[in-house]
């Protein structure tokens, strides 16, 4: 069995910072990709920013520049470093693990944390 668990969410001011925290831990050998979605009231899911066990890294456009994410494959834990938040940021953030390979060798496919809001306003 394969857990996410998120943390770092909250309210925060226009122009402020947040950084949100995803572990992963269970029956893990390795992870693939791992990433970072935002779903806001009446919208869809959408990707905010992915990064592969390499380091290589993909972000939606109204984030670039703005959002890091990056990883600790020895913890299994992806960040996503946010600055300059905007009200459009508003929404709740889930972390996701696209592939991953368990101790017994097996691959698992697409496990999703329980997502922590993250609210920007004045």
């Amino acid at each position: 069995q394969v857990q996410l668990v998120e943390s770092g969410g909250g309210l925060v001011q226009p122009g402020g910072s947040l950084r949100l925290s995803c572990a992963a831990s269970g029956n893990i050998f390795s992870i693939n990709a791992m990433g970072w979605y935002r779903q806001a009231p009446g919208n869809q899911r959408e990707l905010v920013a992915a990064v592969t066990s390499g380091g290589s890294t993909n972000y939606a456009d109204s984030v670039k520049g703005r959002f890091t994410i990056s990883r600790d494959n020895a913890k299994n834990t992806v960040y996503l470093q946010m600055n300059s938040l905007e009200p459009e940021d508003t929404a709740v953030y889930y972390c996701n693990v696209d592939r991953l390979v368990t101790i017994t060798r097996q691959i698992k496919y697409n496990y999703w944390g329980q997502g922590t809001q993250v609210t920007v306003s004045s």
